[in-house]
């Protein structure tokens, strides 16, 4: 069951390891949370938009999340895994397929396509509720750009209810913010909810924003680095912060192929093999490593060590 135990300044949404035919990788995923254990995360979100949740099939997915589930275990890492559809009825039906996986949350998005909901917020705040209602496990919010619009306020009344414990805020909007933040703050002392940013480009304005901390897609590889950078912010070193920041950030242009982001995720799942956890670079999105990438990204490995390893 999730609680306190599991909140840190940074948490991991983590690529999934595949092997070069597309099956999961379960050795590399042992090796991902060993990893994630020595940066001290207490929790990996899996099977979100950087871990290809709905490019994978139901199977592929059921075992990643019975492997990430027993890896992590054993290290005390809560699992989060995405359940988002496009109705109430489909994440019912999602949420308990893979429940007996032993996931800790269950993640729900914005629907991926739902017509008008953007226009209506009492609909979308019912399908989110039918979910919740239904859910044998906590659910946690994901609050992300897309064709589907969650405002922040029907997020505020979604808070409130005592199954809902986090969200990941990857729409980072100041009004957004402004209302996730002030509901958050609402909640204290009635029960647990934890903000988190997704914007691992912009830690420092995360923490001085009121956010507990990052969830971030680069987490497997940033996540020692934007946990400092947070806790400077926080403790008022903006200065420190900021210059760590602007070194993380070439840090993922280098990872991801330059600042247009062209090889994002091949990049970070190569950094993930030159560091021996991976044993390939496979993708289900249409990414591919090119071979200034891949250079760029043995540099890093050798410039970054302290904070990669």
């Amino acid at each position: 069951m999730f609680d306190d135990r599991f909140v840190s300044t940074v948490w991991s949404a983590a690529p999934t390891p595949l092997l070069p035919d597309g099956r999961i990788d379960r050795v590399s995923v042992e090796r991902l949370s060993e990893h994630h254990a020595g940066f001290g995360i207490k929790a990996v979100f899996i099977g979100g938009t950087c871990g290809e949740g709905p490019l994978l099939s139901r199977a592929a997915l059921h075992e990643l999340a019975e492997a990430t589930v027993k890896a992590n275990g054993s290290r005390g890492i809560a699992t989060m895994l995405q359940i988002t559809d496009n109705s109430a009825e489909r994440m019912i039906e999602n949420v308990n397929f893979y429940a007996d996986t032993g996931i800790d949350l269950a993640v729900i998005a914005p629907p991926f396509i739902q017509p008008n909901a953007e226009h209506d917020q009492e609909f979308l705040y019912e399908l989110y509720l039918k979910t919740i209602e239904a859910s044998p496990v906590p659910v946690g919010l994901y609050h992300r750009k897309g064709p589907v619009v969650i405002e922040p306020e029907t997020i505020a009344k979604l808070a409130e209810h005592p199954k809902v414990l986090t969200l990941k805020d990857s729409a980072s909007r100041p009004h957004d913010t402004e209302v996730i933040i002030s509901a958050r703050d609402a909640l204290k002392g009635k029960k647990p909810f934890y903000a988190y940013c997704g914007n691992e480009f912009k830690c420092p304005e995360a923490a001085r924003a009121g956010y507990n901390g990052m969830m971030i897609g680069g987490g497997c590889f940033n996540g020692k680095m934007a946990k400092k950078i947070f806790e400077l912010a926080k403790a008022g070193s903006m200065d420190e912060a900021n210059a760590l920041q602007t070194r993380m950030n070439e840090m993922m242009y280098d990872c991801f192929g330059g600042r247009d982001i062209s090889c994002w995720l091949a990049g970070e799942k190569q950094l993930m093999v030159e560091l021996g956890i991976f044993s390939s670079n496979t993708c289900l999105m249409n990414y591919r490593l090119t071979p200034e990438c891949a250079q760029a990204i043995k540099a890093l490995c050798v410039r970054e060590a302290e904070y990669l390893r």
